[in-house]
């Protein structure tokens, strides 16, 4: 409930809130006596833990190192606590801590420090400790880590809780950060969140001690966060029960199975305040689904009571405190609001103007506000026969919230974004979204389109994006996962594409690259990504060159493959986790390619075509157009030979400045092109000479990010008009040597790979790998 915490009857509708600091607060737990409660507090750049005095109100900051201090959990006793810190190497361990009068003392790390040789991916080699609870003895903790294991966040550990103690795994399963364990009141069993043979986190109990576990629910949803009531006849969990509003708070009878939620209908607040009723509208004053951020004076957020509320942790500290928050609003908005100044943002994609708006509000004030969007070019609309489209999102991956269709189309709807494609992904040992395979819309005519597909997660060879796929998930869904019946590299990404194009699918390369890879360093880079020799077995559609990777890194590689006759589009694809409160990347529709699609009829197919095609360009906020000697981005410019000066166009509107306009040519600026004023526009007109057979790119980005484009910095590039001089195909040498070498690191990283189900596999991939670099050589 933004960031504070709250008191309520369980018999009551009333709900008192009991903090309202400079910070959000969250994680409580109440102390055995019910006269205190410990909690975390996120300020500035750490999470600290506070205590808070029930009878008088008052908070006492507990911990002052700038670490992040999590989950802590007081002793049955009222005189510790055990608590994550990572103070210690900037690591997650379990400390305890005396508390003595409103004080920590004798604070002591309990957990070691480990490194592991295991061959982990998503984490740290470092082993982890989270999650702790005291035993009811008081005697020892109970802890989840991951030591000893590759995948997941670990298993259940019970230790003395003294320094240094020998900790014993009584459990495991691959949890996912959300098992949180709770000893029942009489110590005789624990409760905890897992997703165990499913697609959801539901409660599952066990002994102790340790033994066979079983669920206390069968939802389709998630419950998490579970506590036992003090007389064990209750658990109380939160739920994001089938796509609700909001997250709730419910209770279980054990033994029994009634359900009961806890409902508010009555808040009162620490604080003055004041309301506003929102409204966002279009010119014509119709409600306009928009993304909207609303802030206070000290930076927090502020939201409708029944919205859905998103972080994005893209941000400079220097510039703002916190994260920005925001909700996507559909129609008219009832907000509660702290008295004082109230900074409005309400922003609708690229094609409108984002509005910003200071209110300020007294107590007891009920404002009603209205925002006004009005477009930013009409050039790059539907109308006009470009389509926008996320090629990169995951509708459910786990998060706090539970997606559905229609939700997610009022999300792309708020955004301005016309195509949604759902790429299905494995989740750990599940595909949360699995429900959803071969959902298409066919018709493009309008209104939002949710298009199915999946992402094949093989991290070894590089993730990537199967669009539209028409019929089923391609099984197992990834390869080379170390210790399980999917460690051999085979199937190869390459194969995988044969078996998406049979569905009808186009595949691309998502999130590509981080930084340029070097396969001449010394010592050598551990190069294994799939990419060229995708591209030289014709088997790549496209490439997210805006994504979740560095864009400029990922356009110098593309540019090499541009270099050497690979006709590849440019796609764009956040890697929006739909349904996270704090997505791992950015809102749906961060990252997105516009298509031009001229048919009258506009279908799946044809859509598809024009993508392939090249029609298209990429961005995360500009919109841009190049056409050169006449002709436009996915076509082709021939001559009989070398040209002096061809003429070209280009155009640029932004929401945001842009510090670069530039036309590139086979990898080098050909033309800088003058911004002026706000640098959100330009109408350019030139001549450029070309010399040689090859191909030209309109770019604009800028250095840093610009608000309220989310992404690390603004940049937007066209797929190429391609240039053949004299019928000869493009040529570069070096680029092919470039790309001959890098097979070469991944033939010897793969040639050392151990696990293969059998050496026919082996001897398969590598002769692919060494059949892709042939083609390279001959380039050469």
């Amino acid at each position: 409930m933004a960031g504070s915490l709250w008191r309520q009857k369980i018999d009551s509708k009333e709900a008192q809130q009991i903090t309202d600091g400079a910070g959000y607060d969250y994680q409580p737990d109440w102390s055995p006596d019910g006269k205190s409660v410990i909690y975390v507090s996120y300020q500035k750049d750490a999470m600290e833990l506070w205590l808070l005095d029930l009878a008088s109100g008052r908070s006492a900051q507990l911990t002052n190192g700038g670490a992040v201090n999590l989950e802590p959990r007081w002793s049955p006793d009222g005189k510790q606590i055990a608590f994550v810190s990572t103070q210690y190497n900037k690591r997650f361990h379990i400390f305890r801590a005396d508390v003595n009068d409103g004080k920590l003392d004798k604070e002591v790390r309990l957990t070691g420090e480990s490194k592991s040789e295991l061959p982990r991916y998503y984490y740290s080699a470092f082993d982890t400790e989270i999650s702790p609870v005291w035993t009811r003895d008081g005697k020892e903790i109970l802890f989840v880590s991951n030591r000893g294991h590759i995948h997941g966040s670990g298993g259940f550990w019970r230790m003395r809780a003294e320094p240094g103690a020998e900790a014993l795994e009584i459990h495991y399963e691959e949890t996912n950060w959300k098992a949180r364990p709770d000893f029942s009141p009489d110590g005789s069993r624990m409760v905890y969140s897992s997703y165990l043979g499913g697609q959801s986190h539901n409660l599952w109990v066990m002994p102790s001690h340790g033994g066979d576990a079983f669920p206390l629910t069968y939802d389709g949803w998630d419950c998490t966060n579970v506590r036992w009531s003090p007389d064990g006849k209750q658990l109380t969990f939160i739920t994001n029960y089938g796509g609700a509003a909001t997250t709730k708070i419910e209770f279980r009878d054990v033994p029994g199975g009634s359900l009961g939620e806890l409902a508010i209908t009555e808040r009162n607040y620490l604080n003055p305040r004041g309301t506003i009723e929102l409204r966002v509208v279009d010119g014509g004053g119709n409600d306009l689904p928009a993304r909207v951020s609303i802030t206070d004076e000290t930076g927090r957020f502020v939201a409708p009571d029944s919205s859905w509320i998103h972080a994005d942790d893209g941000f400079d500290r220097k510039e703002q405190p916190f994260e920005a928050h925001y909700f996507h609003l559909s129609e008219l908005a009832h907000l509660v609001v702290p008295a004082g100044k109230i900074k409005i943002d309400a922003v609708k994609g690229f094609e409108y103007a984002p509005v910003t708006k200071i209110v300020e509000v007294q107590p007891g004030d009920q404002k009603q506000v209205e925002i006004k969007l009005e477009p930013l070019a009409k050039e790059w609309s539907d109308s006009q026969n470009w389509i926008s489209a996320d090629l990169h999102v995951h509708m459910n991956y786990g998060g706090t919230y539970q997606d559905f269709a229609g939700r997610l189309a009022e999300q792309a709807r708020a955004e301005g974004l016309r195509v949604v494609s759902n790429l299905i992904v494995n989740k750990e040992q599940r595909f949360p979204d699995i429900g959803s395979v071969g959902e298409n819309q066919e018709d493009f005519a309008c209104g939002v389109v949710i298009v199915g597909g999946q992402e094949f997660h093989t991290s070894y060879w590089g993730h990537r994006g199967l669009v539209a796929l028409r019929s089923s998930l391609i099984l197992p869904g990834y390869a080379g996962y170390p210790n399980t019946a999917a460690a051999s590299l085979y199937p190869m990404n390459a194969d995988v594409y044969d078996m998406a194009h049979l569905q009808g699918a186009l595949v691309g390369a998502v999130h590509p690259f981080d930084a340029e890879p070097n396969p001449f360093a010394n010592p050598p880079e551990r190069i294994t990504d799939e990419l060229p020799v995708d591209a030289a077995l014709g088997k790549l559609d496209y490439m997210e060159i805006v994504g979740f990777s560095d864009h400029r890194s990922t356009a110098a590689v593309w540019y090499r493959l541009l270099n050497l006759g690979f006709r590849l589009p440019a796609g764009a694809g956040t890697d929006a986790t739909a349904d996270y409160a704090a997505p791992i990347r950015g809102h749906v529709g961060m990252d997105r390619v516009y298509v031009r699609v001229p048919e009258k009829s506009r279908t799946l197919d044809s859509w598809k075509e024009n993508l392939k095609a090249g029609r298209t360009f990429a961005t995360n906020g500009p919109l841009i157009e190049f056409t050169l000697g006449g002709q436009r981005v996915g076509d082709e410019l021939k001559f009989e030979r070398a040209q002096t000066a061809v003429a070209f166009t280009a155009k640029l509107r932004s929401i945001v400045p842009v510090d670069h306009l530039e036309v590139v040519c086979g990898g080098h600026v050909a033309a800088t092109l003058k911004l002026s004023g706000a640098r959100d526009s330009a109408d350019v007109a030139g001549t450029l000479p070309l010399k040689e057979s090859g191909w030209c790119v309109l770019r604009a980005s800028s250095d840093k990010a610009e608000y309220p484009v989310l992404d690390n910095y603004v940049y937007a590039t066209t797929s190429p008009v391609y240039v053949t001089i004299g019928g000869k195909l493009p040529a570069s040498p070096e680029d092919a040597k470039y790309f001959a070498a890098w097979i070469n690191r991944t033939i010897d990283t793969t040639s050392h790979y151990p696990d293969w189900n059998s050496p026919a596999e082996k001897e398969y991939v590598l002769k692919r790998l060494a059949e892709a670099r042939a083609v390279y050589e001959k380039l050469q």
